[in-house]
């Protein structure tokens, strides 16, 4: 009846008990056929439910420390892969000399980089040169500043460099690249003007070098500079690097023959050289004598190629000082001019009834003119001279002091050294009237120095005495130049165990009547007895100069 509940049997039927009794040998039993099914256990459920939950709870988590705690570190790392910096180079500013002419200028090479070129030969100590920005094997900049390393590159890296600026690249995932803008523009270096006169530059280091490779020398030094205001106008070092070279980096072998040369062609010598000066320093002697009183300019003294001491420790033995030959009655302005050692012996260490300075106030005299102090030039390493003492005598040598070293001491020989750049400032101030300018590299720069306290009328007899060397004395090989008047003064100095090597000055000023310019020269180490030096190499520099810049000389 519809709507009647239906009586279940709960009784099995024995039959079918037996039956599947009856086949359960024909089942395989171990992929179990022929057994009852049981329902999955609760435990297993609760497994299955906690792995479940741990995966999506890590999962969780995971999404929460990437959104929320570190979202903003990797939107940024995501950013910085799609906008990639570069570096704006700032170029470097260009180097000039006196009238514009470009010494120092940048080019821009096959790959796109900008070069330093430089004025060369003649001007490698004078410049210096710069190391470029470096780059990784991936070809990725690890260092980008253009770093001047020497001379004029270096004394004013901060002026020249300027500052690199970025610029942002955005790029596609496969590295295209969509856009450029700049971030941070770069700020070029500034220009520099120099002192330096580049034809007087080459006109002089041609003259240094021609002298040098003739005789030869193992190098030489010069300086021009303004008596005034202390402008150098040429700087000269030989032998020389080239620093389109060694800004390069190569050829490799050029490089390394300069660390083999035996000429030392890294030495900057006008400013780094030290070097006995000889007689160039008498004029400077002159002036100290007559404003301590020690000697009139009109006095004379006579030279007979030398003078004699009794030897106390070998009476038979006299101590001899020679002259470098018999001149005879020498008043000051002739001792000057040709240089009488026997002179400056007397009225330095004195004799016979003649006074002399004493070391003390030979001392004070070199000091006076600047010849154991650093110019201020702004070139790096610059040396000082140095002049010995009784004090350094005996701490260094354990031996006293004797006349002797004072007869040495006062023709600028015995253990005095100064630098090329030192002898031009002192030599000025003979020129000038006793103003010991500051030596500079930069055009029109402001005055500096002092005053020294000389008599100006030891001053006059100096200068006269200088000409007087031009015209009749020791630098007459300068007397047939007609377009200017010269004085002048040379120096010799004695080098090597036997005496077997020269070191060959020549200093002045010119125009004589008006003095503008101080030239000093110096040929290191030539052989004994050669007549080819400082004199030979000016008048070469002089002709030269004239020829090309005749305005100098009016």
């Amino acid at each position: 009846m519809f709507g009647k509940r239906r009586y279940k049997d709960p009784e099995l039927n024995p039959d079918d008990i037996f039956l599947d009794a009856s086949n359960l040998p024909e089942f395989n039993q171990n992929s179990l056929e022929g057994r009852l099914e049981k329902p999955i256990g609760r435990s297993t459920y609760f497994g299955l439910f906690l792995v479940s939950f741990l995966i999506f709870g890590a999962l969780v988590a995971q999404a929460a420390n990437l959104e929320l705690l570190q979202g903003t570190t990797f939107a940024n790392q995501s950013e910085r892969n799609r906008l990639r910096p570069e570096v704006l180079f700032a170029q470097r500013g260009a180097i000039l000399d006196r009238t514009g002419t470009p010494l120092v200028s940048n080019i821009e090479t096959e790959d796109g980089s900008v070069k330093r070129t430089y004025a060369s030969p003649g001007f490698g100590h004078l410049l210096g040169y710069v190391s470029y920005p470096k780059k990784d094997s991936a070809g990725r900049y690890y260092d980008t500043v253009i770093t001047g390393l020497a001379g004029v590159e270096s004394a004013f890296n901060e002026t020249l460099s300027g500052t690199n600026g970025t610029l942002l690249v955005e790029e596609d995932a496969l590295g295209h690249v969509q856009s450029q803008g700049s971030v941070k523009p770069a700020q070029n270096g500034q220009s520099l003007t120099l002192s330096i006169d580049a034809a007087a530059q080459k006109a002089l280091y041609d003259a240094i070098k021609e002298t040098a490779d003739k005789v030869p020398y193992q190098g030489g030094a010069g300086v021009i500079m303004d008596v005034n205001t202390g402008e150098v106008i040429a700087l000269v070092s030989y032998p020389e690097y080239d620093p389109n070279v060694l800004s390069s980096g190569g050829p490799s072998d050029i490089i390394g023959s300069y660390s083999q040369d035996t000429r030392q062609p890294y030495l900057d010598r006008p400013v780094n050289g030290l070097y006995t000066p000889g007689s160039i320093v008498k004029p400077l002697i002159a002036t100290g004598v007559m404003t301590d009183g020690i000697i009139a300019p009109e006095t004379t003294i006579y030279s007979s190629g030398s003078i004699s001491l009794p030897n106390p420790y070998d009476p038979e033995h006299p101590s001899i000082f020679k002259d470098w030959k018999a001149l005879g009655a020498m008043d000051m302005r002739h001792a000057i001019a040709w240089s009488s050692d026997v002179y400056f012996y007397t009225v330095t260490g004195g004799f016979g009834g003649q006074k002399g300075l004493g070391i003390e106030r030979l001392k004070y005299w070199y000091e006076t003119y600047g010849l154991t102090k650093a110019t201020g030039i702004e070139l790096a390493g610059e040396k000082s001279g140095f002049v010995p003492s009784p004090a350094w005598k005996e701490q260094t040598i354990k031996e006293p002091w004797r006349i002797g070293d004072t007869y040495h001491t006062g023709i600028g020989q015995y253990a005095v050294q100064i630098t090329p750049l030192e002898a031009a400032r002192a030599i000025a101030a003979i020129a000038n009237g006793g103003k010991l300018v500051k030596p500079t590299l930069i055009k029109d720069p402001p005055l500096a120095g002092q005053s020294i306290p000389v008599s100006q009328a030891a001053l006059q007899v100096a200068r006269e005495g200088m000409r007087i060397g031009a015209t009749e004395g020791t630098s007459l090989g300068l007397n047939d130049l007609s377009f200017t008047k010269i004085a002048g003064k040379t120096g010799t100095a004695q080098l090597g165990f036997h005496n077997e090597f020269y070191n060959t000055w020549a200093v002045g000023f010119f125009p004589y009547d008006n003095p503008k310019y101080v030239y000093t020269v110096v040929m290191e180490k030539g052989p004994a007895g050669t007549s080819i030096g400082g004199i030979y190499a000016m008048h070469h520099f002089f002709t030269n100069l004239h020829a090309t810049k005749p305005e100098f000389f009016q």
